[in-house]
């Protein structure tokens, strides 16, 4: 399987140097001739406050993968602390790094730094069409993984397809294809405040680890992921974005409840593949975002404490209407998400099974401000080993400042 990775790969990246070649000839751009290439580096950023306590029914109610100061004793919380470094230094090299100061470790252990994103880009032609990705970026799976949390209207990714991918990164080499109309559609959908997942080709192609952002390989077999996702534009301005992505691996569960006695499979090593389908209408005014993904995966069996290999399904559909009042936006949303299945991450493989609804607005009075009320109606079965039988329902309100900078 590694062989016919690598051949792959190392036949793509010849066949596009040939069309790279015939633009080595291209003009130098002013500003790549002109300025030093630390001159050429940007920064931007933003901060996400939260309070998750009012009208909270249910205290013993909380999402690990979502946000850790959903339930508990919780209070107000910085939920991300992003700063972004990002700049071409050549004229075929584009470096994107992104650290967070308000990482958690754990419910109780705040603010920790960590790098998010830290990658470059190496564009094979002089449009940029062809470019190869490396370092820790996105795997390219689901539109709202793809999707900054800067951007997205509900508070958290829903459960059935983050699921896939904790912290929606990992570290590997990514290959990327699209028109240069189509990535400079892709651009102005986040530039005009669509709520755009930013420009992850219309072709992605990857291998990486399989383990998750920051966490070492478990197991030297790679994940291999592929997408495809295509913007239409019709006359009357609006974008309808459809795609299909897809991943298979081998994924190594570490986190074991050892004093349970768990019984997992040898070296712990799990198939881990999964396929999905989205469709987004973009909101000009009226948006609607629906995800659903398949696959198989690790989940917790409380029945004769195992870990099994057990198939997974689940998705989401999101309405939202965009309305603007002068230089205000205000975006009325609505989603609903369910999720059966494992999530690979967390303790014991934990088994859940979930259906949450969400009613919401987000609010700009100004272009560096957001607000959001999210009232979340949510009922989540999730279980490990430590926690047998636990089955949790409760309604609460969630508020979010957001600054952009």
């Amino acid at each position: 399987m590694k062989k016919s990775i690598f051949s792959i790969f190392t036949l793509l990246f010849f066949v596009i140097a040939i069309q790279a070649q015939n633009g080595t000839d291209a003009p130098k751009t002013a500003t790549s001739s002109t300025k030093k290439w630390y001159e050429a580096i940007g920064l931007r950023g933003y901060m996400q406050v939260r309070y998750n306590k009012l009208l909270e029914t249910n205290p013993d109610l909380g999402c690990e993968q979502c946000d850790k100061s959903w339930g508990g004793e919780n209070s107000f919380f910085i939920r991300r602390g992003r700063l972004v470094f990002s700049g071409n230094v050549h004229d075929r090299i584009y470096i994107y790094i992104q650290p967070d100061f308000a990482s958690s470790a754990s419910s109780t252990s705040n603010h920790f730094f960590q790098i998010r994103d830290a990658y470059v880009d190496i564009s094979l032609d002089s449009k940029k069409e062809f470019r190869f990705r490396v370092g820790q970026s996105k795997v390219p799976y689901g539109f709202e993984n793809m999707q900054s949390s800067q951007n997205r209207l509900t508070l958290d990714r829903n459960d059935a397809l983050n699921s896939a991918v904790a912290n929606e990164r990992d570290l590997g080499v990514m290959f990327y294809w699209a028109p240069k109309g189509k990535r400079e559609l892709f651009s102005k959908l986040i530039s005009d405040g669509l709520k755009g997942s930013g420009d992850y080709g219309v072709v992605g192609l990857g291998i990486y680890n399989g383990q998750t952002a920051n966490r070492s390989e478990a197991n030297n077999n790679q994940h291999v992921v592929g997408r495809v996702s295509y913007p239409f534009e019709f006359d009357n301005g609006q974008v309808l974005e459809t795609g299909i992505q897809g991943y298979t691996g081998k994924y190594v569960v570490q986190s074991i409840s050892t004093s349970k006695s768990v019984v997992v499979k040898p070296n712990g090593e799990y198939l881990d593949q999964r396929a999905a389908a989205s469709v987004i209408l973009y909101p000009k005014p009226f948006g609607l975002q629906a995800e659903y993904n398949i696959g198989t995966g690790p989940e917790y069996n409380k029945a004769n404490n195992t870990i099994e290999q057990k198939r997974l399904y689940g998705g989401y559909v999101q309405g939202c209407y965009n309305i603007k009042i002068d230089q205000q936006v205000m975006l009325p949303f609505v989603k609903y998400q369910m999720y059966r299945g494992g999530k690979k991450h967390e303790l014991d493989a934990r088994s859940y099974s979930v259906n949450d609804l969400e009613i919401g607005v987000e609010w700009q009075p100004f272009k560096n401000l957001e607000l959001v009320a999210d009232y979340t109606i949510s009922s989540r079965r999730y279980e490990d080993a430590v926690k047998v039988d636990n089955s949790q329902k409760g309604n609460l309100l969630r508020l979010q400042l957001q600054i952009n900078f």
